[in-house]
């Protein structure tokens, strides 16, 4: 018998019927010999998180051969009759008559053999680790959180847009940018004792990006609506379990929108995403709630139903004062929140997510629309228990004496952003966007603390390689 039509193990397992005929293939994850001359052998490939269990007969035709093959690691393909499973864990198991093996994985060497193995081991091995079940359930939650936040624009009319990776702008004006040039750093151009850029190779300093915002609002005062979806990079040098220095981003740009009007799609956004997974991401979510944190689905479906907490910065200062609470970080008016300060508003007064706004002007950066008052900008962070911030956005400055006023209070070059400018001069419209951090998104929905685990390859300083 001949089968080319190969069945994931998913489908077999939600679709398979007694007496089917299939050809299934993935890696070993283990084998067990009974006495009366059958080996027990359970494979997966990566469709979801169960293994599917093939039976093999020691007397079938090219076993023997291949048994000295077949380890844990080694990537091999059945074909054979699905039979109803009498144990509980599938409903369909796989008689095999047919086995053939692609590539072995040496017992001695390979260095999956144990069930459960520590984060920090697996990071060393990042090209291996998505065989485990926990990476493979990250990957899978994180493809389908992907797929939603397309989904979810998408249905909201926006355009997707393609934000440029190497830009000459620095969106919050950190200056934590890692830089991209052709000249020679050991003997670069000079020119008044300055680096020439002009002679680069675009002809001016430029580097990656640390966010498509910016030029997202070009496209939303033509569009109206826009979203991006990208890598972003931060040259900061953090080793903490919260910082990647490549991580990816979710903005959209909204014109006609006011804050308030922004705060409502960052939380009709986040309980749809949420939504998501867990319709969709059940087997997996499950995993998590088992293994990482018992708390994720009942947190969760609450989430998913019922409104966020919404409180001014001055009331979140106000009620971290009267805490109880020693933090590590005092708090003042006029301070940023740290993540202490966030986890303690969302997890211990509220036990839901906040959407703090109206934040000091001094502590934001210069595009974001002052308030009346003169004293703080139209700005908004979405807190998120376990977690803290996972949003951050506000209405930008629409009015352009005001922006660029704003512009040398913060000692930028207004001629560095007269496009930027232009958007005040030419059909200025009231517009808002915020950015979603999407690795924090992840490390939200599966319970993994370190951010460095929901991301396929973590760069971070000192580490590039895997």
């Amino acid at each position: 018998m001949k089968i080319t039509n190969r069945w994931k193990i998913k489908k077999v397992l939600q679709e398979g019927k007694d007496e089917t005929d299939v050809l299934v293939k993935g890696w070993i994850r283990t084998r067990r010999d009974s006495k009366g001359g059958f080996s027990f052998i359970e494979i997966n490939d990566g469709s979801c998180l169960k293994n599917l269990q093939v039976v093999t007969d020691h007397s079938m035709d090219g076993f023997e051969a291949a048994s000295k093959k077949l380890h844990t690691g080694s990537c091999v393909g059945f074909i054979g009759k699905l039979v109803l499973s009498p144990g509980k864990e599938q409903s369909v198991e796989l008689q095999a008559n047919s086995i053939e093996v692609y590539g072995e994985a040496d017992p001695e060497h390979y260095p999956l053999q144990k069930k459960h193995h520590s984060f920090e081991f697996l990071r060393e091995i990042a090209h291996l680790r998505p065989r485990t079940n926990t990476f493979g359930a990250v990957m899978r939650v994180r493809n389908r959180l992907s797929y939603a936040i397309h989904n979810f624009f998408q249905d909201e009319g926006f355009v997707y847009l393609h934000t440029p990776i190497i830009t000459a702008n620095d969106c919050e004006g950190a200056g934590e940018i890692f830089q991209v040039t052709t000249l020679n750093p050991g003997s670069p151009p000079m020119l008044d004792g300055c680096v020439d850029y002009s002679q680069d190779f675009f002809g001016e300093k430029t580097g990656l990006t640390v966010s498509g915002q910016l030029e997202g609002e070009v496209f939303a005062m033509a569009l109206s609506e826009i979203y991006t979806f990208g890598p972003t990079f931060r040259a900061e040098n953090s080793n903490t379990s919260r910082h990647l220095s490549e991580f990816w981003m979710v903005e959209p740009e909204m014109a006609f929108y006011d804050l308030e009007d922004d705060m409502d799609l960052a939380e009709s956004f986040l309980r749809y995403l949420l939504k998501d997974a867990l319709e969709n991401c059940s087997e997996d979510l499950e995993f998590f709630n088992k293994q990482i944190d018992k708390t994720i689905l009942e947190r969760h479906r609450k989430i998913v139903d019922n409104k966020f907490e919404r409180i001014s910065y001055s009331e979140a200062v106000q009620l971290l004062g009267k805490s109880n609470k020693k933090f590590k970080y005092s708090v003042k008016w006029g301070s940023n929140l740290q993540s202490e300060h966030e986890r303690y508003i969302s997890e211990e007064v509220f036990n839901n997510p906040v959407i703090i706004y109206d934040y000091p002007e001094e502590i934001k950066p210069f595009y974001m629309k002052i308030n009346d008052n003169g004293k703080t900008v139209r700005a908004m962070d979405v807190l998120l228990p376990k977690l803290g911030e996972i949003i951050g956005g506000s209405q930008r400055e629409d009015d352009y004496d005001v922006l660029l006023k704003r512009m040398k209070f913060k000692k930028l070059n207004s001629e560095d952003y007269n496009w930027y400018l232009d958007l005040r001069r030419f059909g200025s419209a009231p517009h808002s966007g915020f950015g979603l951090g999407f690795e924090r998104l992840v490390q939200f929905v599966t319970g993994v603390e370190n951010i460095r685990d929901v991301i396929p390859f973590p760069r971070t300083p000192k580490n590039a390689r895997f």
